[in-house]
């Protein structure tokens, strides 16, 4: 908790704090005893009329004051602070003959209380009675084995114990019965303190029920989710915000033929092939990360640990959030082309003609669409047969489809990573 936390706390609890310069002349003030400045300064003025020199040292055991009908501890806290010789002080209202805890205590929203050795309450605050379904004044005098079902006081109880015997404190987690009998749990701190003559177990707790039941769905999720990632035959992974593969399914470990051990860790970067689809998917990814977008759908060429390529459709899902920021992407394999060596990427044109070519279109038919000469066509053409190493028309057809280069969803055919859909390429 830091300053402003503290600061905040303070502001709803019967207490308050100052800032005052050597003249003891209020600089800052806050707490939810006084409503202004005005009344701190007032406080200030009585005790700097009282016996003693002020401010009292720290260490000190609180000085105890009236004011305004009231009882207060008055703790000085450390200093000077800054160049200007300032301290600081904090004031808990108490009760008379009240133990200044119990005074600060009351009001907290975590729950406490305070058991002598033998396990009977001597003090409980509002919201650890109200764990209870009761008020602090029907729980204040009962035994642990009262309130509690007995395998839960043994339990206690050995707690207890075991914070006196060592006298040092214990944090922890339990779990306890409601009122109504369902379970709950709470985490906090359990120590030894002094009740008047006595030597007490104190304790101090939070109920994290709420939060333990959300880290139960969270875990049922992800055991979920890497069922669906190991069982589903879908090759899918998850990539950090940084660009480092997290987790992977067997089935894109296949894909990319390279061990599943091997695969996590690895730059992401690594595992596609540089050409312009690499370009888009980044612009993509950066969207994906900062925010912008949630998820999405692009294309990339896919590099295998055998330097194969193949051309793939990818669905990006943003997951977790900090900051405004994805912590993660996860990235399912939609689609995958058939594998193939490197080979000399295409142009622009060389796709335009592999799109008519698709659509029924003669050798002349090509050249006037595309206003090119004969002669160019012929030659793009018989360069595409090596390329792709398909004799004839048909079989280069066939060759652009199956290794990803023209989309098989689109009509007129068209590239696979077409950003317009009337464009060829």
């Amino acid at each position: 908790m830091d300053e402003t936390d503290f600061k905040a706390l303070l502001a709803h609890l019967p207490v308050f704090w100052w800032e005052a310069d050597s003249d003891l002349r209020v600089v800052d003030s806050g707490g939810g005893a006084f409503d202004d400045q005005d009344t701190t300064q007032r406080f200030l003025d009585a005790l700097a009329a009282g016996p003693g020199d002020l401010p009292r040292p720290p260490g000190k055991d609180p000085l105890q004051t009236h004011f305004d009908g009231r009882a207060f501890d008055v703790t000085w806290l450390a200093g000077p602070i800054g160049a200007h010789h300032h301290s600081r002080g904090v004031a808990v209202a108490t009760r008379e003959g009240a133990d200044p805890f119990a005074s600060f205590a009351d009001l907290t929203p975590a729950a406490a209380f305070v058991r002598d050795a033998a396990g009977r309450y001597l003090w409980t605050n509002h919201a650890y009675a109200h764990l209870y379904g009761t008020t602090r004044d029907k729980l204040v005098g009962r035994h642990l084995t009262d309130v509690d079902a007995p395998d839960d006081a043994v339990r206690f109880l050995a707690l207890d114990h075991d914070v006196l015997s060592g006298n040092t404190p214990v944090r922890h987690t339990l779990t306890y019965r409601r009122p109504d009998g369902t379970s709950a749990h709470a985490a906090g701190y359990r120590f030894p303190v002094r009740w008047g003559a006595r030597r007490c177990v104190a304790g101090i707790y939070v109920d994290i029920t709420d939060y333990t039941h959300a880290l139960d769905q969270r875990r049922q999720a992800e055991d979920d989710l890497r069922a669906l990632r190991d069982h589903s035959g879908l090759p899918c992974l998850r990539i950090s915000a940084d660009g480092l593969v997290t987790e992977a399914s067997t089935a894109v470990s296949e894909l990319l033929r390279v061990r599943l051990s091997d695969l996590v860790g690895r730059p992401a970067g690594a595992l596609l092939a540089d050409t312009p689809e690499r370009a888009v998917l980044l612009e993509i990814w950066n969207d994906l990360v900062d925010g912008r977008r949630r998820s999405a759908e692009t294309s990339a060429v896919l590099l295998d640990h055998e330097h194969g390529r193949r051309r793939a459709r990818l669905h990006l899902t943003t997951t977790g959030r900090t900051a405004g920021r994805a912590t993660s992407v996860w990235t399912v394999v939609t689609q995958a082309g058939l594998r193939h060596e490197t080979h000399t990427a295409l142009t622009a044109s060389q796709i335009r003609i592999l799109a008519l070519l698709a659509a029924g279109r003669s050798n002349a038919e090509i050249a006037g669409s595309l206003r090119l000469s004969r002669q160019t066509v012929d030659y793009h053409l018989s360069r595409l047969r090596e390329i792709l190493d398909a004799a004839t028309r048909p079989a280069l057809v066939a060759r652009a489809y199956v290794l990803g280069i023209l989309s098989p969803h689109t009509w007129p055919p068209r590239s696979a990573t077409a950003t317009h859909p009337r464009s060829p390429a």
